[in-house]
């Protein structure tokens, strides 16, 4: 309880202690450290660094094997951001789960429609957009001609009315229309509670807006992807020797096993969650971005080790650049899609030639003269 831990704080300042280190067990470690913060030197460590012999294991020996590895300065503290920065982080995340259920009832209301013969899905592209909302709408008020509800779309869907009459022609019965009106309700409710949550997240980080203005200019990069990830490792990047400790922390780089001169398994590891998916989806985005740098780093490793290599590969070049940028407080610069086949200029031309000699081909290659005007 909270009267236990103050009375240790107590305790501890008594007998003049000024270093405080615990494992980062859960959750568990954060009432603590809360608690600790502010009189102590408080460090958090990861438990795999600090393994006693196996057999051996209680509470009270790993607790003097810290104190122990404390004492000779044997053990590293793990990034803990201060207490406005956690708190920002538990708002951006709960806005992430959040979002993550608004999609989980989006795709209820889709089982609901398949299972009435509707196919509403197939034609539009967004079934809570404004024109859905308006046909769900309709459909629980009790609404069942096909042309009435195709009446309502909006915009270009409009111009798929026949398609729509097919699509909304189905069988909705009375138990489905009533889950169809609580999943409206609940999607009405996580909209409002997104929209709170977006106003406060923004209030927060305000004093981040030219970062933000900085880092929105890399390809893939959205308001909430940036706001998801400085809210991970911050502004700060003196927490961080190098951009490679920074990547190595949030595992979005290739693993270090070998053994005898060979190279074993380099998976990624396990990592923060919410910040290796806000750069994945950040990847994603930017892969589809034409003429642009990250789309050819994606094409050009997408090509030989396959789409997931190629996108953990891209999310890591975006870490890099934010960790680049925050530092130096300079702006994104694109290298260009032809980057690539600039620096193997020559290597390209001769298998090119190669290819075209084998074919048959006599092949006189000169450099073009440059346009003037």
């Amino acid at each position: 309880m909270t009267k236990g831990l103050e009375e240790l704080a107590v305790w501890l300042a008594e007998h003049g202690v000024t270093h405080v280190a615990m494992e980062s067990t859960g959750v568990y470690w954060k009432p603590v450290y809360n608690l600790l913060e502010d009189d102590f030197t408080v460090m958090v460590v990861n438990a795999h660094h600090i393994k006693t012999v196996p057999g051996r294991k209680t509470d009270v020996k790993d607790a003097e094997w810290i104190a122990e590895l404390l004492r000779h300065g044997l053990i590293r503290a793990s990034f803990i951001p201060p207490r406005w920065h956690r708190e920002l982080r538990e708002l951006v995340r709960y806005r992430r789960r959040l979002i993550q259920e608004r999609a989980r009832v989006v795709n209820r209301i889709q089982k609901v429609l398949e299972g009435a013969n509707i196919k509403l899905g197939v034609v539009a592209s967004d079934v809570v957009g404004s024109s859905g909302l308006a046909m769900l709408r309709a459909m629980v008020a009790g609404v069942e001609d096909p042309k009435a509800l195709a009446g309502l779309a909006k915009g270009k869907l409009r111009e798929k009315r026949s398609a729509l009459e097919e699509a909304l022609r189905g069988r909705m019965g009375d138990h489905q229309r009533m889950m169809l009106q609580s999943q409206l309700r609940h999607l009405d409710f996580l909209g409002q509670e997104i929209t709170r949550l977006d106003e406060q997240v923004r209030q927060r980080m305000d004093r981040f807006e030219q970062a933000i203005e900085r880092i929105d200019e890399i390809p893939g990069m959205g308001r909430r992807g940036i706001e998801q990830v400085l809210a991970e490792i911050g502004v700060d990047m003196s927490c961080f020797p190098s951009a490679k400790h920074l990547a190595s922390w949030a595992r979005i780089c290739p693993g270090n096993h070998e053994s005898g001169g060979k190279r074993r398994n380099t998976r990624t590891g396990h990592a923060n969650p919410w910040l290796v998916s806000a750069l994945v989806q950040a990847a994603w985005a930017a892969s589809r971005c034409r003429n642009t740098y990250l789309s050819a780093q994606y094409h050009r490793i997408a090509a030989r080790r396959g789409k997931k290599r190629a996108i953990v590969a891209v999310a890591h070049t975006i870490l890099v650049t934010i960790y680049h940028m925050l530092r130096t407080g300079s702006t994104y610069h694109d290298l260009g899609a032809n980057y690539f086949d600039e620096r193997r200029r020559s290597s390209i031309m001769r298998r090119s030639v190669r290819r075209l000699e084998r074919l048959g081909y006599q092949v006189n290659v000169e450099l073009a003269q440059p346009a003037f005007s």
